[in-house]
Protein backbone atom coordinates (compact mmCIF):
# COMPACT_ATOMS: atom_id res chain seq x y z
CA UNK A 1 0.00 0.00 0.00
CA UNK A 2 1.07 3.47 -0.57
CA UNK A 3 0.00 7.05 -0.64
CA UNK A 4 -0.98 9.71 -3.06
CA UNK A 5 2.89 10.68 -3.18
CA UNK A 6 3.85 6.96 -3.81
CA UNK A 7 5.56 6.69 -0.54
CA UNK A 8 4.89 2.95 1.52
CA UNK A 9 2.68 2.81 4.14
CA UNK A 10 1.80 0.34 6.58
CA UNK A 11 -1.34 -1.62 5.02
CA UNK A 12 -2.39 -2.20 8.67
CA UNK A 13 -1.76 0.83 10.68
CA UNK A 14 -1.08 3.56 7.96
CA UNK A 15 2.38 4.47 9.55
CA UNK A 16 5.68 5.43 6.92
CA UNK A 17 8.80 4.38 8.97
CA UNK A 18 10.49 1.29 9.49
CA UNK A 19 8.16 -0.94 6.77
CA UNK A 20 9.19 -4.13 5.55
CA UNK A 21 7.37 -6.62 3.11
CA UNK A 22 5.34 -9.30 4.72
CA UNK A 23 6.67 -12.94 3.46
CA UNK A 24 3.29 -14.04 3.02
CA UNK A 25 1.75 -11.24 0.55
CA UNK A 26 4.07 -9.22 -0.44
CA UNK A 27 2.40 -6.03 2.00
CA UNK A 28 4.31 -3.23 3.42
CA UNK A 29 3.83 -3.39 7.21
CA UNK A 30 5.39 -1.84 10.01
CA UNK A 31 8.82 -3.68 10.70
CA UNK A 32 7.57 -3.74 14.54
CA UNK A 33 8.02 -7.14 16.51
CA UNK A 34 10.62 -5.95 18.25
CA UNK A 35 8.21 -3.79 20.29
CA UNK A 36 6.31 -6.90 21.14
CA UNK A 37 7.10 -8.15 24.99
CA UNK A 38 6.88 -12.01 25.22
CA UNK A 39 4.16 -13.23 27.65
CA UNK A 40 1.97 -9.57 27.43
CA UNK A 41 -0.07 -10.61 24.95
CA UNK A 42 -0.18 -7.53 23.92
CA UNK A 43 -1.64 -6.90 20.04
CA UNK A 44 0.76 -3.64 19.23
CA UNK A 45 2.96 -5.12 16.47
CA UNK A 46 1.84 -5.13 12.88
CA UNK A 47 3.94 -7.72 11.51
CA UNK A 48 3.11 -10.03 14.64
CA UNK A 49 -0.41 -9.80 14.98
CA UNK A 50 -0.89 -10.77 10.69
CA UNK A 51 1.85 -13.71 11.26
CA UNK A 52 -0.15 -15.29 14.32
CA UNK A 53 -3.78 -13.77 13.80
CA UNK A 54 -4.26 -14.23 9.82
CA UNK A 55 -5.14 -17.05 7.97
CA UNK A 56 -2.80 -15.69 4.66
CA UNK A 57 0.16 -15.39 7.82
CA UNK A 58 -0.45 -18.89 9.26
CA UNK A 59 -0.57 -20.44 5.29
CA UNK A 60 2.64 -19.23 5.00
CA UNK A 61 4.28 -20.34 8.18
CA UNK A 62 2.81 -23.33 7.73
CA UNK A 63 4.02 -23.71 4.00
CA UNK A 64 1.28 -24.16 2.79
CA UNK A 65 0.81 -23.76 -1.69
CA UNK A 66 -1.68 -21.60 -3.49
CA UNK A 67 -3.97 -19.28 -2.34
CA UNK A 68 -5.00 -19.14 1.33
CA UNK A 69 -8.43 -18.00 0.38
CA UNK A 70 -9.16 -21.83 -0.89
CA UNK A 71 -6.79 -23.85 1.14
CA UNK A 72 -8.09 -26.86 2.17
CA UNK A 73 -5.02 -27.53 4.50
CA UNK A 74 -5.71 -23.99 6.12
CA UNK A 75 -9.57 -25.03 6.65
CA UNK A 76 -9.02 -28.32 7.95
CA UNK A 77 -6.62 -27.08 10.35
CA UNK A 78 -8.64 -25.08 11.88
CA UNK A 79 -12.64 -26.47 11.28
CA UNK A 80 -12.35 -28.69 14.93
CA UNK A 81 -13.23 -24.43 15.74
CA UNK A 82 -14.86 -23.16 12.70
CA UNK A 83 -15.51 -19.43 14.85
CA UNK A 84 -11.34 -19.47 14.47
CA UNK A 85 -10.97 -19.90 11.13
CA UNK A 86 -13.70 -16.85 10.44
CA UNK A 87 -11.60 -15.11 12.60
CA UNK A 88 -8.43 -15.41 11.42
CA UNK A 89 -10.31 -14.64 7.72
CA UNK A 90 -11.69 -11.55 8.70
CA UNK A 91 -10.06 -9.55 11.16
CA UNK A 92 -8.56 -6.34 11.25
CA UNK A 93 -4.85 -7.67 10.89
CA UNK A 94 -5.82 -9.14 7.64
CA UNK A 95 -4.74 -7.20 4.11
CA UNK A 96 -7.83 -9.24 2.31
CA UNK A 97 -10.80 -10.69 4.50
CA UNK A 98 -11.83 -14.12 3.40
CA UNK A 99 -15.06 -13.50 1.66
CA UNK A 100 -18.24 -15.49 2.19
CA UNK A 101 -17.08 -17.20 5.85
CA UNK A 102 -18.53 -20.22 6.51
CA UNK A 103 -21.28 -19.93 9.17
CA UNK A 104 -20.19 -21.23 12.76
CA UNK A 105 -22.51 -22.61 15.99
CA UNK A 106 -21.42 -20.88 19.26
CA UNK A 107 -19.27 -22.30 21.84
CA UNK A 108 -20.90 -22.55 24.63
CA UNK A 109 -19.78 -22.67 28.37
CA UNK A 110 -20.22 -26.58 29.27
CA UNK A 111 -20.81 -25.28 33.18
CA UNK A 112 -23.14 -22.54 32.84
CA UNK A 113 -24.18 -22.33 29.46
CA UNK A 114 -22.91 -19.38 28.15
CA UNK A 115 -21.54 -18.20 24.99
CA UNK A 116 -17.49 -17.90 24.48
CA UNK A 117 -16.32 -16.23 22.45
CA UNK A 118 -13.02 -17.47 21.30
CA UNK A 119 -10.96 -14.62 20.08
CA UNK A 120 -11.70 -12.71 23.10
CA UNK A 121 -10.01 -15.60 25.20
CA UNK A 122 -11.05 -15.97 29.12
CA UNK A 123 -11.65 -19.78 28.39
CA UNK A 124 -10.32 -22.77 29.44
CA UNK A 125 -10.68 -26.49 27.33
CA UNK A 126 -10.27 -30.05 28.30
CA UNK A 127 -11.08 -32.99 26.09
CA UNK A 128 -13.14 -30.87 23.93
CA UNK A 129 -15.29 -29.44 26.75
CA UNK A 130 -14.88 -25.51 27.54
CA UNK A 131 -15.59 -23.26 30.50
CA UNK A 132 -15.89 -19.92 30.57
CA UNK A 133 -12.98 -17.85 32.66
CA UNK A 134 -16.18 -17.84 35.72
CA UNK A 135 -16.39 -21.40 35.41
CA UNK A 136 -12.95 -23.10 36.02
CA UNK A 137 -12.60 -26.82 36.00
CA UNK A 138 -12.12 -28.07 39.63
CA UNK A 139 -9.70 -31.16 39.76
CA UNK A 140 -12.71 -33.75 40.59
CA UNK A 141 -13.88 -32.35 37.12
CA UNK A 142 -10.83 -32.43 35.79
CA UNK A 143 -10.42 -36.37 36.26
CA UNK A 144 -14.20 -36.76 35.44
CA UNK A 145 -13.99 -35.38 32.45
CA UNK A 146 -10.51 -36.98 31.51
CA UNK A 147 -11.74 -40.53 32.60
CA UNK A 148 -15.37 -39.67 30.37
CA UNK A 149 -12.87 -38.69 27.09
CA UNK A 150 -10.91 -41.86 27.21
CA UNK A 151 -13.77 -43.38 27.69
CA UNK A 152 -15.40 -42.20 24.58
CA UNK A 153 -17.82 -40.10 26.27
CA UNK A 154 -17.33 -36.80 24.92
CA UNK A 155 -19.55 -33.02 25.43
CA UNK A 156 -21.02 -33.87 28.29
CA UNK A 157 -22.65 -31.29 30.43
CA UNK A 158 -21.46 -31.36 33.73
CA UNK A 159 -22.79 -29.59 36.52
Amino acid sequence: MANKNNTPVCGLCGKKKKLVKTDCCNNWICSDEDKYVIFSYARNSCSRNHRRFTLCGSHNTEGHSGKWQSCKKCFDSFKHELEMYVWYGTNEYNFEVLENPPSYKPTYCAKCGNVIVLFDGGYSTLCGIYRCENCPISEKERSEIISQYKGGIKHKQLN
